[in-house]
């Protein structure tokens, strides 16, 4: 059977994505699957065990000149290129407008896509043939992804699979950034949304402390997020230091060495907990139920004061305050001391 996967972005979201792909492998005998993902993001889906086609696209250039020339001539090779591999099926967990478009585009005779309220934006449901409910159960995102294993007729599992990124460290070992000696702990001081962000003056003193058991703190960084990087390192002292530029599978390098990882609810938090690393999430905006990152070293510093439920699918709830350092640093500490 050949399925289209459409998970165009973000980081973390295509992490959460993982193991509906790997259910889809174990349940579908003669599987064909092809995963559409934005064009930054390929390297974490291009090696899956699970897939055997990537598709790339991308829409933020499209959505900056969305009458360009460029941007029709793209649009009209990823039409070509997905009515090529003639899938029979596209499952669009994202819900979003752009990912709409590109199960419209694949002309599959079905086509699903989560029901509202579920589903981020209406207007998608335009581009389905059908849609999915989530049944009630456990909020959490991976476990709504697991939902859409229904349109295949086989039953969703009742609880989310922990993500598995391993299969990522053998590439990942050939770019492994220079100069960065073990042992060393790994600060993320960025999110994709302020809302999200750790003020630099309590991750400045988790450092502080992480250095003290660890040695090293190396403080990472993505786009637009080297001045906030700086700051925490500044804050933190002497054993801290800023990492140098990463790619995505540098990045993966870097977490895949770490002793333990410390960040918000962010997308190579969610990456650090796959493969197997000891991670801290600190949520102070979103719901830790429905996001936060899974596994067995991993451990929440929850200071919201809503709950999520799967009747909703959303990921804000009440904000609470950030917590002081030492909270977080107790929460590091349990996973450094047991281990696991």
């Amino acid at each position: 059977m050949r399925v289209l996967l459409v998970r165009l972005s973000a980081l973390g979201d295509v992490v959460h994505t993982w193991p509906l792909a790997v259910e889809l492998r174990r349940r579908v005998p003669g599987l064909e699957l092809t995963w559409v993902v934005e064009e930054p993001l390929r390297a974490l889906v291009e090696g899956h065990p699970a897939v055997d086609h990537v598709v790339t696209v991308a829409t933020r250039r499209w959505r900056r000149r969305p009458t360009g020339t460029r941007t029709r001539r793209e649009i009209g090779s990823l039409r070509r290129r997905l009515r090529t591999l003639e899938p029979e099926l596209c499952l669009d967990p994202q819900g979003t407008s752009k990912s709409a478009l590109v199960t419209w585009l694949s002309a599959a005779p079905r086509r699903a896509g989560l029901a509202r309220p579920w589903r981020r934006e209406l207007l998608p449901g335009l581009a389905y043939t059908g849609t999915l409910a989530v049944e009630p159960g456990d909020p959490h995102v991976v476990r709504t992804n697991l939902q859409f294993l229904r349109a295949l007729g086989t039953k969703a599992p009742d609880a989310p699979t922990a993500p598995d990124g391993r299969w990522l460290l053998s590439r990942a070992d050939a770019v492994r950034p220079a100069g960065l000696e073990v042992p060393y702990a790994v600060i993320l001081p960025g999110t994709g949304r302020a809302f999200k962000i750790i003020p630099a003056e309590i991750l400045g003193g988790v450092a502080r402390g992480l250095a003290g058991h660890v040695g090293r703190v190396v403080v990472a960084w993505g786009p637009g997020e080297e001045a906030r990087a700086r700051e925490v390192a500044g804050e933190g002292g002497p054993a801290v230091e800023v990492a140098p530029p990463t790619s995505l599978l540098e990045l993966t390098a870097l977490l895949g060495e770490a002793r333990i990882v410390v960040g918000g609810d962010t997308g190579p938090v969610h990456l650090s907990a796959s493969l197997g690393i000891p991670t801290v999430a600190v949520h102070m905006a979103t719901s830790a139920a429905r996001n936060r990152p899974l596994g067995s070293r991993v451990a929440v510093v929850d200071t919201t004061r809503g709950v999520a439920s799967a009747r909703t699918g959303r990921a804000r709830v009440r904000p609470g305050p950030p917590p002081d350092a030492g909270r977080i640093l107790e929460a590091a500490h349990g996973l450094l001391v047991t281990g696991s």
